[in-house]
């Protein structure tokens, strides 16, 4: 009885500093988005891509304010959250969404410059970081990865191609309802903003391979299934050299491919049901069969 007590409270503790630890990564995420927003491209008219680029554009051609601009346009997008990722994603999501909102609304930022080609480096650097560190933190500051998930998954075009078509459609239309010029240094700052969060989440993929080494696979394989709804491979292994000296048990292996958006869910699922688990992510960069239907655009 009181091992099994101290199991839960120890179970609890692990949720509170993950809960802990998402929130610190939203909230300075969230502050990163605002100054790159409200620091370099408010002021001088400068668009990005995804949701956001069309809440700019929108705020540039009507003089609609921008925080509510940016609840509105991703509002479908959280729904579709909520359908196809998870209920808590989007909870998150709905709550780091509003608390941009927030920030633009009543948090000061500087002026930073007015050069053009600094305002798009930079401005997409602190956007790009924002949007990373959310979903370091289990949710989206923009919604245009959860459409393109969701696209993915019903025709043959791969997450990254639907985000290039969105931002193809932001940017042509840009340089029809205001200029050429504005349009370039919006793709200069999209690239910007997209490196930025490809550093931050480990990754230039859309797809990473997890493989895990734990005493309750079984467990582990049906929460992959069940709650995350990808297929898992099960390898027959045995036990090498550990701390605990010579082993020769036999153990199972499992393998899985997640999106991005999935791995936070993954290996908190994994930490509730085993802590010490040994998990190996890699990098992959193509994938096709299975239950991932992909042929790329290019």
């Amino acid at each position: 009885m009181t091992k099994h007590i101290l199991q839960n409270s120890s179970q609890q503790s692990n949720l509170v500093l993950q809960y802990g630890k998402d929130a610190l990564l939203v909230i300075v995420g969230v502050l990163s988005a605002s100054f790159g927003l409200k620091g370099f491209l408010l002021p001088n008219d400068f668009l990005d891509g995804g949701v956001t680029g069309i809440s700019l554009l929108i705020n540039i051609l009507t003089d609609i304010n921008l925080p509510v601009l940016i609840i509105i346009v991703n509002l479908p997008f959280i729904w579709l959250a909520y359908t196809q990722v998870s209920k808590v994603f989007a909870i998150k999501t709905l709550i780091a969404i509003g608390l941009l909102a927030l920030s633009l609304t009543f948090i000061s930022f500087p002026i930073v410059t007015t050069d053009k080609l600094l305002i798009a480096v930079f401005g997409g650097f602190f956007l790009g970081a924002g949007i990373g560190l959310s979903i370091r933190g289990g949710c989206v500051l923009d919604g245009t990865e959860v459409l393109a998930l969701f696209i993915s998954r019903k025709t043959v075009l791969s997450v990254g191609d639907v985000i290039i078509v969105i931002n193809v459609i932001i940017f042509s239309a840009a340089a029809i309802l205001i200029n050429i010029e504005t349009a370039m240094y919006a793709m200069l700052t999209y690239l910007g903003a997209s490196k930025t969060i490809d550093f931050l989440i480990h990754g230039l993929e859309e797809f990473t391979g997890v493989t895990i080494i734990t005493e309750h696979s079984e467990a582990v394989r049906k929460v992959i299934i069940e709650k995350l709804g990808r297929g898992v491979t099960i390898f027959n292994g045995k036990r090498g050299f550990g701390k605990r000296g010579q082993l020769n048990e036999d153990l199972e292996i499992i393998y899985t491919v997640v999106t991005r958006l999935e791995i936070q869910k993954l290996t908190d699922e994994i930490e509730n049901i085993d802590k010490s688990a040994f998990i190996i992510q890699q990098s992959i960069n193509d994938v096709k069969g299975g239950m991932i239907k992909k042929l790329p655009l290019h």
